[in-house]
């Protein structure tokens, strides 16, 4: 599988993004306004960072790498 080098603050904004979507996945989840707007400005800056205008952010595959590197960090809260 290819290895793409991701920028410090993206990786970071992709944490923060599954750890406030883990946030408002509870039940009854508090400041759920608060969770819903930071879900989307994270969202914002996930979506419009200057990486994903690079030749190697053209690929699909360099998103689905940015979550599966995310994804493993999730997995390891969660034991």
């Amino acid at each position: 599988m290819d290895r793409f080098l991701f920028p410090d603050d993206l990786i970071a904004a992709e944490q923060q993004w599954h750890a406030t979507y883990r946030a408002l996945a509870v039940p009854r989840p508090r400041h759920v306004t608060e969770l819903r707007r930071r879900l989307l400005l994270l969202s914002v800056r996930i979506h419009w960072h200057p990486f994903w205008s690079t030749p190697e952010g053209w690929s699909p595959a360099a998103r689905v790498e940015l979550r599966r590197m995310t994804a493993g960090a999730r997995k390891a809260d969660a034991a």
